[in-house]
């Protein structure tokens, strides 16, 4: 085998190592953490050493890219020396055009699209291989990195930096928000989206306002009290005496039926303020992950919402709270109220009570809901008016007409989505 064809051989392996650091630094850089991690908990070795080397990522890198600049400059390095003794001086020029096509095309472009659109299979098959070379190159790789540090130090500049909260939750979101177009896990994206904005969400936003609550004068007759509390959709109500805002306990129908059968069935010895426990007041700037807590810790499913004065606005359970994770949920005792009817031309005619975090989470739309919490708030905040029934206005891509207003409460909208619109158009 004479001096040339040898250079060929040797160049040939050397373009084969450069495929193989190239995919190795395109598979380490875009492996799923997540997979790896839930690989390695199932008893994967090379998924273990695949988090051990991503782990040190900025050694990873270095000694994938020291051994790539290796391999490419060697290669040029003999190609060069081959061209020039067949073309003289002119098989540098050769050499430079050749090398820069081949290197680019197979050392490069190839193995990185196959090594990006299969990251998981690629980073599992090179782990190994990947190990041994970083542990063999770490002198040279640590020199490298003290290097490195000096010069980011004399630029004033930070070399590494950990990852933030808020970054760790944008990655989170962000992996949910890739599966946006897959139908199959639609309901688990909205409770996971859910989950995360759980810190987010203030209990007034998802409480039941003051004016739909069912509460109880303590002064009334016991069996007119008794007739309430079995009329009652709920098990827990407020006990209030002199003034709506005057909340004295919370009354348990459990309890109100222990006593009746203590009392042998005379209701009217029944005095339901003995049977109420303290009420709960909480501020309305608690978030829903705080409450949730707090619900946890006091073993309690029910708290009074008040505002920054002390008044009453509402009250808020745990079951506010769950089915701010997983939807609506109708026990036989529940009051069923339609609070949006889809039409046939796209359109929906909305309740104004109903909230914009339900309307965002059924429809996975994006409505704000920072300035207002139902969709006639968002209403009055945008047209900064109390519109009258038939108008029209168009806010975020959406279309707003008013169906019905009673007195200054806007109670009925149909509202059409971008897209709806855009097909009647």
């Amino acid at each position: 085998m004479d001096t040339t064809t040898l250079s060929l051989v040797i160049i040939f392996l050397l373009l084969l190592m450069s495929a193989f650091f190239s995919g190795s630094e395109t598979a380490m850089t875009a492996v799923s953490r997540p997979v790896m991690h839930q690989m390695e908990q199932d008893g994967s070795s090379r998924a273990k050493r695949v988090n051990r080397l991503i782990a040190t990522r900025d050694r990873l890198i270095g000694a994938i890219l020291l051994g790539n600049n290796l391999v490419n400059i060697l290669a040029s390095s003999l190609a060069t020396s081959a061209m020039m003794s067949l073309f003289g001086e002119a098989g540098i020029a050769y050499a430079t055009a050749g090398m820069t096509v081949i290197v680019v095309m197979f050392g490069e472009v190839l193995p990185k699209t196959y090594a990006i659109y299969n990251a998981n299979k690629v980073a599992l098959v090179l782990s190994g291989p990947v190990m041994v070379l970083t542990n063999t190159l770490s002198p040279f790789v640590k020199a490298i990195e003290f290097a490195a540090r000096l010069f980011f130090r004399l630029f004033g500049a930070k070399y590494a930096t950990e990852a933030s909260i808020e970054s760790a939750m944008m990655e989170l979101r962000g992996a949910i928000e890739v599966h946006a177009t897959q139908d199959e896990v639609r309901e688990e994206r909205r409770m996971l989206r859910s989950i995360l904005e759980l810190g987010d969400v203030e209990v007034g936003e998802v409480m039941t306002h003051r004016k739909n609550m069912v509460t109880l004068d303590a002064d009334l007759p016991p069996e007119d009290i008794v007739d309430q509390i079995l009329g009652s959709p709920y098990t827990r109500i407020p006990l209030w005496r002199g003034d709506h805002d005057n909340i004295i306990g919370v009354v348990h129908a459990k309890d109100v039926l222990r006593a009746i059968r203590a009392l042998g069935g005379e209701v009217d010895k029944l005095d339901v303020s003995e049977l109420a426990s303290n009420p709960w007041f909480i501020p309305d700037s608690t978030t829903l992950l705080e409450q949730l807590e707090a619900f946890k810790a006091r073993r309690e499913h029910f708290a009074l919402v008040v505002d920054e004065y002390g008044a009453l606005m509402g009250v808020v359970t745990l079951e506010d709270i769950l089915e701010e994770i997983v939807g609506d949920i109708v026990d036989e005792h529940d009051i069923s109220v339609a609070g949006v009817r889809p039409q046939t031309d796209g359109s929906f005619v909305v309740d104004g009570t109903v909230t914009i975090r339900d309307l965002n989470r059924q429809f996975e739309w994006r409505l704000p809901d920072d300035q207002a919490t139902t969709i006639a708030g968002l209403l009055l905040h945008e047209s900064r008016q109390i519109p009258n029934a038939g108008q029209v206005f168009r806010f975020h891509g959406f279309r707003f007409e008013v169906v019905r207003r009673h007195r200054n409460q806007i109670t009925s909208i149909r509202l059409t989505p971008p897209q709806a619109e855009s097909e009647e158009g």
